[in-house]
């Protein structure tokens, strides 16, 4: 099951996207999946009519929290030591974007980077909850690109300028319920060209441990969402590239970057 958050002009909806790629619909449902059950309406559009435009499927309530150097090979082209804890940062809703959302680059930075990343959609309030019972508490996941002004990264002694400007948060283009992210492909490319092609199983610590470690820090609500880290291969993004971000089983979130002269 795909689930979809659009717009055809008013109030934004929620669909379960049926059909292969090329071809699919939107089947419209009541409400909002994450705290009401699935109930379609009977309405159904096709994706590709030109009125649909993908949101961002989810806009968390209170935060989303990023895991930092959770890849090995990230980390070490990075010039960094792998944590012996995850490391968490945390970025404001406000950075969320949906797919094919512009990413605006800030004028404060000059070198502006992709990270392509498995995403967790929390389902449920969620407080020091044990890592074999994690996963009940999700809702599903989606795809993020987790942008990052890299030269405010290494100047500033926190990560908040760098990783939590607007824009800076793409997620979508839809969440994926019921999902096994235990070795899933994690890729991005720019303008066509493959940058990352990494694998989930390469994460030093899992989507269930993170749940559980984030929760004992924060409580997370429902619709918060969990970055999970990027694999090696980021780099540089300019004015007019096309950012894409792709996790196996889910789809591939898409986003042009421009610079405001």
């Amino acid at each position: 099951m795909r689930i979809a958050r659009f717009t055809i002009g008013s109030d934004p909806r929620f669909a379960l996207v049926e059909g292969e790629p090329g071809s699919e619909e939107l089947v419209v449902i009541t409400g909002d999946p994450i705290y009401t059950p699935v109930q379609p309406t009977g309405e159904r559009i096709p994706l590709d009519d030109d009125a649909v435009r993908l949101l961002a499927p989810v806009i968390p309530r209170s935060k989303v929290v990023g895991v930092g150097r959770n890849y090995a090979d990230h980390a070490a082209e990075m010039g960094n030591e792998v944590p012996t804890q995850p490391l968490l940062f945390l970025k404001p809703n406000t950075s969320v974007i949906g797919p094919d959302d512009p990413v605006v680059l800030p004028d404060w930075t000059e070198e502006v980077s992709y990270e392509a990343e498995l995403a967790i959609v929390i389902g449920k309030l969620t407080k020091d909850v044990a890592p074999e019972r994690a996963l009940d508490h999700v809702f599903g996941f989606t795809v993020a690109n987790d942008i990052t002004a890299r030269d405010i990264q290494r100047s500033d002694s926190q990560w908040t300028r760098a990783k939590g400007f607007d824009g800076s948060c793409p997620i979508g283009p839809w969440i994926v319920p019921g999902l096994d992210v235990d070795d899933l492909a994690v890729r991005s490319r720019v303008n066509g060209e493959t940058r990352q092609d990494g694998r989930t199983s390469q994460m030093v610590f899992d989507a269930a441990f993170l749940v559980s470690y984030v929760s004992e820090v924060f409580t997370l609500l429902p619709g918060d969402v969990i970055l999970t880290g990027t694999p090696a291969g980021v780099g540089s993004i300019v004015d007019r590239d096309v950012v894409e971000c792709e996790v196996e089983e889910i789809g591939v979130l898409r986003n042009p970057v421009l610079r405001r002269r």
